[in-house]
C-alpha cells in the first residue's frame, strides 16, 4: 500500500511548521540525571502530553519510582503513553523514543546557543541543536505524522501505540519493570516494533538495523600495601600493584584486536551466507571510518573484516587506570590499589554469564602465574546482552519497501556496534520483532558538541515513518 500522496505533499508544504516543532522541543533543555534540569525534564514530559493530546492522541504519564541524583532524591522522568486507533483489523504498531538528551554547554565548543534550533546560515540545511538528531527530532516524526492526518482528516492506517521515556541517557532506570507491568495492560495486542534511536552508516545510504552488540564493563582490582608509598624507599622490596594491573591489561587483547581470554573465539557464531552477502552489500568504504575516526587508522585495509569487525563480532577494548597518578608533573609513588577498566562488546552465542565466567577464570589464572603477593578481585560493573532481530520479518519488509519509495534507494542492513539495552527489553519482555529505523545521519554527531540533524533527513524521515505505516498496514502476515 502506496503512503496517501495527501500526506505526503503535507509534509512538503509545511516543513516550516514542522521545524517549528522540533525548535520548541529542542528549546526544553531536558537533561536527565543533573539535578538542575529536573524540572526541564518534566516540563518536556509535558509538553509532549500537550502535543499529543491536540493530535488526537490518548496520553497519560506514568511515574515509574524514584532515583538519587547528587544525593537528593527525586522522582524518575515518568513515561509518556499514547494511543491512535484500536482497530481490530488494523496492526497495532508500539514506537518507541526518548525526549531527555546529553548535557550541553555553549563553552563546550558549540558553534550556537545549544538549546536553541539554528539554521546553519551557509544554507547546507542542518539544524543545529542538543537532541535534534538524539532522540527529539526522530520522536517529533511520529507527532507529525499524526499532525498531517489529523489536518488532512485521515485515519491512521494502523492502530498506533507510544512509549516516550525520559531516562535514556542515562541507564533508562525502571523501564524494564514498567513494561513488565504493563506487559498484559498497555502493550497487549501489539504486533511489531519500531525505535529510531540510530542512525545511517554513512551520510548517503538509509539503512535497516537488525541487530546489537552488547557489552560487559569489567574491573580488575589490585590491592597490595596498606597505604601509598614512596618508590625510593620501597621500590624493589614490595610486589606493586600497578605492576601486576600492566601485566595482567597487557593479556587481555592484541594491538591487532586479538581476545585473548580462553574460550571466547569458540562460542562465536559461525558466519552464514545470508549474513555475508548482507555485509557486502552495505555502501562502506574505508575512508568513511577513517574520516570518523580522523586518521587512517583501521585493523583492517578490508572494509568486509571491518564492517564484521565493528558490528558482528566481538571486541575487548582498555578503558583506564584508576587509583593511579595521573596528574601533570612527576610523583614517585607507587600506589596501594589500582582498578583496571575494560569491556567487551558481546554478539549472538556469547552471553554476560558465559563471557563473565571465562574473563574471571582467566584473569586470576594469569594472576596466579605472576607468584604476587597483591590481592586480586574481577568485577563485572554492568553488562547488557546483545540483540539480533530477523530481517526478514514482514515489518523489516514493509520498512525496506517504505525506503525505496521515499528515497528511492535500497537500503543497507546494518548491524550497530554500540548496545541500546532498551530494545532487548522490549523484544524479550514482550516477545516482539523490533525494527531499529533510524531517522538521522552517520555525522549527526549525537552526544557530542553542534549535534544536528539535516533538514531532508528530519522531512523525509517524517515522511518514511509515515509511508512504512502504510506498508505495514499492507502486509498480509
Amino acid at each position: 500500500m502506496a503512503a496517501n500522496p495527501q500526506f505526503l505533499k503535507f509534509v512538503d508544504d509545511n516543513q516550516d511548521h514542522l521545524i517549528d516543532r522540533l525548535a520548541q522541543a529542542v528549546a526544553i533543555p531536558s537533561v536527565s540525571g543533573n539535578l538542575s534540569y529536573v524540572k526541564d525534564v518534566e516540563n518536556m514530559a509535558e509538553w509532549l502530553v500537550q502535543q499529543l493530546k491536540a493530535l488526537g492522541a490518548t496520553v497519560e504519564k506514568r511515574p515509574i519510582g524514584k532515583h538519587t541524583i547528587e544525593g537528593q532524591e527525586v522522582d524518575l522522568p515518568p513515561v509518556v503513553i499514547g494511543q491512535v486507533g484500536s482497530d481490530p483489523k488494523k496492526k497495532t504498531l508500539l514506537v518507541y523514543g526518548h525526549y531527555d538528551v546529553q548535557p550541553a554547554l555553549l563553552e563546550d565548543g558549540w558553534k550556537y546557543p545549544p538549546f536553541e534550533l539554528t539554521r546553519d546560515p551557509e544554507g547546507s540545511g542542518r539544524l543545529f541543536g542538543r537532541g535534534a538528531t538524539d532522540d527529539k527530532g526522530p520522536v517529533l516524526g511520529w507527532l507529525n505524522v499524526l499532525d498531517a492526518h489529523k489536518q488532512l482528516g485521515l485515519e491512521l492506517p494502523v492502530n498506533l501505540k507510544m512509549c516516550f521515556e525520559g531516562m535514556e541517557e542515562n541507564g533508562s532506570e525502571n523501564l524494564d519493570k514498567f513494561i513488565e507491568s504493563e506487559k498484559d495492560k498497555f502493550f497487549a495486542g501489539v504486533d511489531c516494533m519500531c525505535i529510531s534511536d540510530n542512525y545511517w552508516l554513512d551520510t548517503k545510504t538509509p539503512c535497516l538495523t537488525y541487530g546489537l552488540r552488547g557489552v560487559n564493563y569489567y574491573e580488575i582490582r589490585i590491592n597490595g600495601p596498606g597505604r601509598d608509598l614512596h618508590s625510593g624507599v620501597f621500590g624493589g622490596t614490595v610486589h606493586e600493584p600497578m605492576t601486576d594491573l600492566f601485566a595482567i591489561m597487557s593479556k587481555l587483547v592484541t594491538p591487532d584486536g586479538q581476545i585473548l581470554i580462553t574460550g571466547i573465539k569458540d562460542l562465536i557464531a559461525p558466519v552464514t551466507e545470508d549474513e555475508r552477502k548482507k555485509f557486502e552489500a552495505i555502501h562502506f568504504k574505508l575512508r568513511d571510518i577513517e574520516e570518523a575516526v580522523g586518521a587512517p587508522v583501521t585493523i583492517y585495509d578490508d572494509s568486509i573484516q571491518t564492517l564484521m569487525g565493528r558490528m558482528r563480532n566481538p571486541s575487548l577494548s582498555l578503558h583506564g587506570i584508576e587509583g593511579a597518578f595521573s596528574a601533570p608533573g612527576s610523583k614517585t609513588v607507587i600506589p596501594a590499589s589500582v582498578k583496571g577498566k575494560f569491556s567487551i562488546r558481546l554478539v549472538p552465542n556469547l552471553t554476560i554469564k558465559s563471557v563473565t565466567d571465562l574473563v574471571i577464570k582467566y584473569v586470576e589464572e594469569e594472576f596466579k602465574k605472576l607468584g604476587s603477593k597483591n590481592k586480586l578481585e574481577v568485577v563485572l560493573t554492568h553488562g547488557g546482552e546483545p540483540w539480533i532481530a530477523d530481517p526478514n520479518h514482514y515489518s523489516y519488509r514493509a520498512a525496506h519497501r517504505a525506503t525505496e519509495a521515499v528515497y528511492g534507494q535500497t537500503p543497507d542492513y546494518t548491524r550497530e556496534g554500540g548496545s541500546i539495552p532498551v530494545t532487548l527489553d522490549f523484544a524479550n519482555i514482550l516477545g516482539l520483532n523490533v525494527l531499529l529505523l533510524p531517522v538521522g545521519r552517520g555525522d549527526d554527531g549525537a552526544h557530542s558538541i553542534n549535534e544536528k540533524i539535516d533538514t531532508s533527513n528530519y522531512i523525509n524521515g517524517t515522511k518514511l515513518l509515515g509511508t512504512y505505516m502504510y506498508e505495514l498496514a499492507a502486509s498480509n502476515e
